[in-house]
């Protein structure tokens, strides 16, 4: 997993990936360890999350579109990107070069 492996530059710039899941606490854990992710994978299994941030269902699928928010320590979206399929991602080197 990308992320994953870049995890360590993300905390070099004082920044935390939260990964959001469409699935219950216990299947969104059993998946974090399933790939090793050292960054939390938080529960949305209700869309609650998807639904505020506008990404739930965008392609039609019944589940949360993948998406990237960085926020700053303000709490406002400085970028956002959301996918146009269901592998469509930016790529951690993108990510990183938005970081506030």
């Amino acid at each position: 997993m990308e992320l994953q492996s870049a995890y360590p530059q993300f905390k070099e710039h004082k920044a935390e990936i939260l990964a959001v899941a469409f699935q219950d606490n216990a299947r969104a854990q059993t998946m974090a360890q399933a790939i090793g992710a050292g960054f939390p994978i938080l529960a949305d299994a209700n869309h609650t999350v998807a639904d505020a941030y506008g990404v739930f269902n965008l392609l039609g699928d019944g589940v949360a579109t993948p998406s990237v928010f960085v926020i700053d320590t303000g709490g406002r979206i400085v970028w956002s990107y959301v996918g146009q399929d269901a592998n469509d991602r930016p790529s951690a080197k993108e990510v990183l070069s938005r970081l506030p």
